[in-house]
C-alpha cells in the first residue's frame, strides 16, 4: 500500500503543480515517474518488485485507455466523414515511428533485448507489456519505453507542431496520438475535444500497427 499510496501523492503533486505553472514540462505523468524513480533509486528498490506492489493501479490502464475513446463516439460522424485521411495519417505515422526505432536501435548497436523493446515502443504500454512475451524483450524494459515515448512525444510534439505549421485538430491530435499514446492524449485533449479523439484513433491504431508487426516478426 506505501507504494500505491506514493505513487498517487507523486501523480497529484504533479496535477497541482501543472495548474500553477503553465509550462510542458509541468506533466503530472512525467513530475510523478520522476518522483517514484527518485525514491527507488534512493531506497534500492527494483523496478520488478515496485510493479508487483501497484498492481492494483496497472489493472486500472486498460479501463483507463477503453475511456479514451468516450470522445470518440461523440464525435463519431466527423470522424465518419474523415476516416480515410485519419486511417492513412495514422498508419503511416505509426510505420514511420516503428521503422525509426529499429533503424536508430540497430545504427546505435543496442543490444538484442533493447532491440525488441523498441519495436512495441510506438504502442500504449499495456499492448507493448502483452507484446513482449512474443518479441522476447524483457516486460518491464518494454512497457518502460513505451511510457518513456509517450513522455517525450506529449512534451515535444505539440510544440513542434505548432512550430511546423500543423494547427488542424485532426492532424495535431493524431500525430500526437500515434507517438505518444496514453500520454499524449491526455495532453491532446488540452486542446480541445476533437483534438483528442483524433489522438484516441491515432493510439489506437498505433497500437494494432504494432501488433501486426510483431506478428509478423514472430512468424519470420
Amino acid at each position: 500500500m506505501a507504494w500505491i499510496a506514493l505513487t498517487l501523492i507523486a501523480f497529484a503533486l504533479g496535477v497541482v503543480l501543472q495548474t500553477r505553472v503553465r509550462s510542458p514540462l509541468a506533466n503530472p505523468t512525467l513530475i510523478a515517474t520522476l518522483i517514484v524513480a527518485g525514491v527507488l533509486l534512493v531506497g534500492g528498490v527494483s523496478h520488478a518488485s515496485y510493479l508487483k506492489e501497484v498492481q492494483p493501479l496497472t489493472a486500472l490502464l486498460a479501463p483507463a485507455i477503453v475511456a479514451l475513446a468516450v470522445p470518440m463516439y461523440r464525435l463519431r460522424a466527423l470522424l465518419a466523414r474523415q476516416w480515410r485521411s485519419l486511417i492513412i495519417g495514422g498508419l503511416s505515422g505509426t510505420l514511420v515511428g516503428v521503422g525509426a526505432d529499429v533503424l536508430f536501435s540497430r545504427l546505435l548497436g543496442l543490444s538484442g533485448e533493447a532491440q525488441r523493446s523498441l519495436l512495441t515502443a510506438p504502442a500504449t504500454s499495456p499492448v507493448a507489456l502483452q507484446l513482449a512475451q512474443f518479441t522476447g524483450a524483457p516486460p518491464a524494459l518494454a512497457a518502460t519505453l513505451a511510457v518513456l515515448s509517450g513522455l517525450v512525444g506529449a512534451l515535444i510534439l505539440p510544440g513542434f507542431l505548432t512550430l511546423i505549421g500543423v494547427r488542424h485538430p485532426l492532424a495535431r491530435g493524431l500525430a500526437i496520438g500515434a507517438v505518444s499514446h496514453g500520454v499524449g492524449t491526455a495532453r491532446a485533449r488540452e486542446e480541445g475535444e476533437l483534438t483528442g479523439a483524433a489522438s484516441s484513433i491515432g493510439m489506437g491504431l498505433a497500437a494494432l500497427l504494432v501488433t501486426v508487426v510483431v506478428a509478423g516478426v514472430s512468424r519470420g
